[in-house]
């Protein structure tokens, strides 16, 4: 199939230089790539991030001036 296609200056000029040093022709090196691109297998999904309380032994404060008046005592300002 022949088609117009416009790349970024960055991605030509990997692909020239990958021509150049495969030997191959452009177009070639063009569809390696592509193909490479769209048949790598994606990587497994991650598991999400838990995040596992620890219970510090400390009665339950509503707001943290309170949790800092607890730790610090009244004149920690």
């Amino acid at each position: 199939m022949r088609t117009t296609l416009t790349l970024d200056d960055d991605v030509a000029s990997l692909l020239k230089k990958e021509a150049r040093k495969s030997g191959e022709p452009f177009k070639r090196v063009v569809n390696r790539y592509l193909r490479m691109g769209l048949t790598q297998t994606k990587q497994p999904p991650r598991k999400p991030f838990v995040v596992r309380p620890f219970n510090l032994g400390l009665p339950p404060f509503e707001k943290v001036e309170e949790l800092l008046d607890f730790l610090e005592g009244p004149d920690h300002r």
